[in-house]
This record gives structure tokens, sequence and C-alpha cells, in this order.
């Protein structure tokens, strides 16, 4: 059944508008398709005007947080004699999250020029992409992106003769789901091992090399040139008064047409599964990401939860990185949990023992249930590492991997002790616990 009138209203290509055009990734396509008209448009403001327009767009992170980004580059101190730094968190590495990968394949000079826009209005004259270290194909499309903009004057010295330098490098990374942490991401970026710093002092005076850094998401900062030739009223218009502009959902799982849909934030999970082709025949929803592993899981009673910042919040739940996982009635709760719990545990930086040992011991008495071995007293085992990991681990990606666990517990408790009870068969061989990681 087609999606009705109403709810294809709700797709609006913004960022994903160049994709499906030939040869998206070269300049020349690009140029064509109003490629580079927001930095000249830019260029002929005030970088404080620059600033200004991003806070009045309300456009706020699109890497997890939500942070208002036009608040985040205000923080930058002027004249203070020290060099300034734009980062863009292209770490793209939670289970479920793959929006920014796409955009890089696709469109890389969409960031390029809002990296240079950005440049200008927090006066940085050096920018890097930190990209994750298995990406070598969206890599190797930035880097041959950045060539062709240093070719025709968007960056470099004196870009379009005005005086602005930005230079600009792609770094990958060694793949760590850590460096998707910024101060850790900055840490890796120096050269040292990416763990998490003490905040504060925060990037906004003491990031990169001790200087004033804004660090941004690949898709905060490719939505720049839009703003900046769209106007406040136009990125307003979509999405929600506090959550503006478009979004692009990653759907993934148990839906008949996966993929990337970009629409106004607001919109419910109801609507994009009439968008995707609905559930895959003979699943019935059962459990849901509304934005990646790291945020605490939602059920089919949260299908008309709008999906905007401040309303899955609401909910008990984070927007994220809008990975929109879908599981059925054929999926396991408790298997999906051990599994996120698994790739925790090993992605832990172990700088911090809530998470190092949290993780860990968690994993281990998932695995335990799912065995069929597994007690009552496991899950307030389980919930107490979670208190001690929430608010106490070091960085934010801590906190995270208490979400699947505590909103597993919250809504199928029943699965648990399914298992417990031996209503369920085991899952896994018990004898595999013995030195299990």
């Amino acid at each position: 059944m087609s999606p009705s009138p109403e709810v294809l209203q709700k797709l609006t290509p913004v960022l994903t508008k160049r994709w499906l055009s030939p040869d998206a990734w070269r300049i020349n396509t690009y140029e064509k398709l109003d490629g580079y008209l927001g930095l000249k448009k830019a260029l002929k403001s005030h970088p404080d005007d620059l600033i200004a327009l991003v806070k009045d767009s309300g456009l706020r992170g699109r890497g997890g947080a939500g942070f208002p980004t036009g608040l985040k580059w205000s923080f930058i101190p002027q004249n203070d004699g020290k060099p300034h730094y734009l980062v863009v968190n292209a770490d793209e590495g939670e289970p479920g999250t793959c929006k920014d990968l796409p955009m890089m394949m696709n469109d890389p000079h969409a960031l390029i020029e809002g990296i240079v826009i950005t440049c200008y209005a927090i006066r940085a004259e050096r920018a890097y992409i930190y990209i994750r270290g298995e990406a070598v194909h969206a890599a190797r499309r930035l880097r041959h992106a950045v060539a062709e903009a240093y070719a025709r004057g968007y960056l470099g010295r004196n870009i379009l003769g005005t005086g602005l330098n930005v230079e600009l490098v792609v770094h990958s990374g060694a793949g760590a789901y850590i460096c998707g942490e910024e101060t850790a991401l900055l840490d890796s970026l120096e050269g040292f091992r990416g763990q998490p710093r003490l905040k504060p002092p925060f990037p906004a005076t003491h990031g990169l090399y001790s200087s004033p850094t804004v660090v941004n998401n690949v898709g905060t900062i490719a939505s720049v040139p839009y703003i900046v030739l769209g106007g406040v009223d136009w990125w307003r218009q979509m999405g929600t008064e506090k959550s503006s502009g478009p979004m692009i959902y990653s759907l993934s799982g148990r839906v008949v047409n996966p993929g990337q849909y970009e629409c106004t934030m607001g919109i419910t999970l109801r609507e994009l599964l009439e968008l995707c082709g609905g559930m895959q025949p003979g699943h019935e929803l059962k459990f849901w990401t509304p934005g990646g592993s790291s945020t605490p899981l939602f059920t089919a009673e949260h299908l008309d939860v709008p999906l905007d910042f401040d309303s899955v919040a609401a909910q008990g739940s984070m927007l994220g990185t809008t990975a929109t996982q879908i599981f059925s009635d054929q999926d396991c709760p408790v298997y999906a949990t051990y599994r996120w719990i698994e790739f925790y545990a090993h992605e832990s930086c172990g700088k911090c023992t809530p998470c190092r040992e949290g993780n860990y011991w968690m994993a281990r008495i998932l695995r335990r249930i799912l065995s069929g071995a597994g007690t009552y007293d496991d899950l307030d085992t389980l919930l107490d590492a979670c208190d001690n990991l929430l608010g106490r681990s070091f960085c934010a990606l801590g906190d995270g991997a208490t979400s699947p666990v505590t909103s597993s517990i919250k809504y199928f408790k029943q699965d648990y002790l399914d298992y417990i009870e031996g209503r369920k068969k085991p899952l896994l061989d018990a004898r595999e616990l013995v030195g299990a990681h």
C-alpha cells in the first residue's frame, strides 16, 4: 500500500536531495545543483551574523546530544591570540547508526562547503574531518572531494579572493567507538590513545592542542549551507519549534524497505513505517530504538511519539542519532541487549572503572541468563551495575550502555523471567561462560 499524501509531505529531501544524481560526489555535479552558492553568500556576511543566523535557525547537533549549534559556536572566544579549530566528528560507530557515511559517500562537497562557512564564522583557519578507520570508501571520496575543492579555490589560501584561509585535513582513526566522544576524538587526533578528557575545561576554550575548538557532527555541518541559502524561516518551517529542520532517519531491521528517510523532525514511527512499506510479512513490531543502541528502547506503545529531541526525551528515551532499529515479535529483547552490551564491553576504553568493569560483568550475566543458568538475583545485579554506571562513568558512552539494559528489563522483564524459570529454551551454551569475554 502506498503512503498517504499527508505522510509523503513529511519527506523533505534537503541533505539527501543530490544523492541519486549521477556522479553526485563530484564537484561538477555539486556546482550544477546549487553547490558552493551558500559559501559565496556567507562570505558577504559578517562572521558574527552567521553565528546569529545559525542560532536563529534553531539547528541542533545531529550527532546525538542535540546541543544548539549556534550557541556552541558562540562559546569560541574571539581575539584571544590563539588558533581556532573546527573538528568534524565522522566517527560513526554506534550499532544501527548509518546516516553520516552515505552522506559522505554521496555528497561530500556539502560537508566541505559547510566546513568552510563554519570556519569563517568561528575564525578558524584549520579544520579536520575525523572519520572512522573502517570507512575506507567514504574516506577516499572525501579526500577526492577535498582535492577538487582545493583545485577550484574553495579551500586553501585566499578563498574566492576574499582573504579567507582554510586548510582541511581528512584523518582516518583506528576504529574505536570511544573516539566518537568528542574529547577522546581530540586526544586521538593529537596522536594519543583515544580516551575522554576531564571536563571542564571544555573544547570551546581548551580543545585541539589546548586551543578553542568546535566539534560538530557531519550532518550538523552539512546543514549549514542550506540554512545560509534558504534562510531561517524556510529552515524552521520544517520540524517543530524546538527541533527545527529535517532529519535523516536510518531505518533498519524488520521492515520491508530499510534505508535513509529524510523527513521533518516530529514524524512518528507509525508514519516512517508507512513510508518504508511497513513491517516484513509475518512480523509484528515488538521493540525499537529511537536513536541507536545507547538510547532506551521503545515499544509498540510508542508508535505515535513525535521523533524530535524533546518529545522523545519526555517519553524517557533520546533521539540520539535517529538510528531506528526495528525488532519484531520474532526477536528476543534479552538477546538483543546481550549483543549490545557485548559491543560496549569490547569497546570500553577502560579509563574508568564503572564502564570497564560494569559492561564486562553485565555481558557475562546476560550470557548466563540466556544459557538458562540465570537467577532472580541476576536482574537486581544488572540494575545495580547500571546504577553504578549511569552518571558515574567518565563519559556519556558509559552512561549510554545502561540504556538497553534498564529499558529492556522495564518493558520485557517477563522475557528475562522466561529464561530464568525455564519456559524459554536457552539460546546460548552455558559451557561457553568459562573464560568468556
